[in-house]
């Protein structure tokens, strides 16, 4: 595995079946990590279609963690019913750690990222213009653009 791409599912608090199949990993309203049906490592070949498929041309190599919620989501003024919650993102910072150490996958800008930032450095696939993650709503003082970093420093004092 070559990286971790987190997302928000645009969904409730709680994983669906469309959920399962399509990340690796999902946290709950609670903190909660729930596997997904296809493990890492059926994404380090996605040509047989057996894999989870969360990010559109940035699938192969990668570990898709998702936070469920942000379902209704507008803009930073109206995030809809389901706003993510700092529990979710403390869980899913030591997630990124402990997967970090475990495929030994180095926390910086080109290995962790949010599907909004592949999307950003990856126009040419369908993950560009993506919205997942342009908002932390525990963290409204942190700009979208920064929140990326805000992740990967989170993880990173974790990992040590």
């Amino acid at each position: 595995m070559k990286r971790i791409i987190v997302h928000w599912t645009a969904g409730t608090y709680f994983p669906n079946n469309t959920d399962f199949e399509h990340y690796h990993f999902l946290i709950d309203k609670n903190g909660k990590v729930y596997d997904g049906k296809y493990k890492p490592e059926d994404n380090e070949n996605c040509s047989d279609g057996k894999y989870a498929q969360h990010t559109g041309g940035g699938n192969t190599g990668a570990i898709g963690i998702a936070i469920c919620g942000m379902y209704g989501f507008k803009d930073k003024n109206n995030v809809g019913n389901y706003p993510i919650n700092k529990i979710q993102c403390e869980a899913a910072f030591q997630l990124i750690a402990e997967l970090s150490k475990k495929y030994r996958i180095k926390i910086c800008p080109e290995t962790v990222m949010t599907h909004y930032e592949f999307g950003k450095t990856h126009p040419e696939t369908s993950s560009k213009g993506k919205i997942d993650i342009v908002l932390l709503t525990p963290y409204p003082d942190i700009k979208q653009d920064e929140i990326g970093n805000f992740i990967r420093n989170s993880a990173a004092k974790i990992y040590k």
